[in-house]
């Protein structure tokens, strides 16, 4: 069996992966400040709750965006499941070509999303993660990594419009019932909500239209892109557990 472990800024999500089936997920929150044991405890106690134990991981594999807890993370793997994790990064074999002007900057999570989203469902694709920031990856035929745009995420937003505005309270992000609002409440509801609509809708069209890919494929994760994905005709799949999916066809990758 197989632990697939995607850290990123605000949530580490795992998976328990026997081939490409998923058998069980679990998140914790992203703290630079846990010790190995404190990850190991963790990870452990989830592992066993889920009907698992260490005897049963075979292998690891460690996507990140978060640098400063890969140390205590990584010796959480190795003290508790006696396996060196492989992590995603430079020289890893992804079976994309990245064509960006500097590839190093790229981020594992999203190479894991664009070699899900290839493998997967073909190319060209348009692959979109609603994380704590938003990503737009743009994925070739030929599987080639060609550009991606980056903007804040939809709690990011919300977070910063009631925290910067004294009398803007907290707010659960959900679609309203109408844009119509008669309340603060809704009114952020309904701004959040649809604006994120009409980016996500003007930066698909951009896509398209720069790209000339007709055929584009668009295929959206993360938590909170399925409230997204549900509303726009333009995304074509939503894909809760693609990133758990690309990292498990990197683990093969690399056998």
């Amino acid at each position: 069996m197989l632990l697939v472990v995607d850290v990123g800024n605000t949530n580490i999500t795992m998976g328990l992966m026997e081939g490409q089936k998923i058998l069980a997920t679990f998140r914790m929150t992203t703290k630079s400040t846990r010790t190995s044991d404190e990850y190991g405890v963790l990870l452990y106690d989830m592992i066993r709750r889920k009907g698992y134990g260490v005897k049963d991981i075979e292998d690891t594999i460690i996507a990140s965006v978060v640098p400063k807890i890969m140390y205590s993370f990584t010796n959480a793997v190795y003290k508790y499941f006696g396996k060196n994790p492989i992590i995603v990064g430079p020289g890893i074999k992804t079976g994309i070509s990245i064509k960006t002007a500097n590839p190093k900057q790229l981020g594992a999570d999203r190479i894991v999303d664009a070699v899900g989203a290839y493998e997967i469902y073909g190319g060209p694709v348009l692959v979109i993660d609603y994380g704590t920031a938003t990503t737009y990856d743009l994925v070739s035929d030929k599987g080639e990594f060609i550009a991606g745009v980056i903007v804040p995420g939809i709690q990011t937003s919300a977070n910063v419009l009631w925290q910067a505005a004294a009398k803007l309270p907290e707010i659960e992000i959900k679609k309203p019932k109408t844009i119509l609002a008669k309340d603060t409440v809704s009114s952020m509801q309904a701004g959040v909500y649809f604006s994120c609509i009409g980016e996500t809708s003007y930066i698909i069209r951009r896509f398209k239209e720069e790209s000339k890919w007709d055929n584009l494929k668009v295929v959206a994760t993360g938590g909170l892109g399925k409230i997204v994905a549900s509303e726009m005709g333009l995304i074509d799949v939503y894909d809760q557990t693609l990133t758990l999916k690309g990292l498990q066809i990197l683990y093969e990758k690399q056998k």
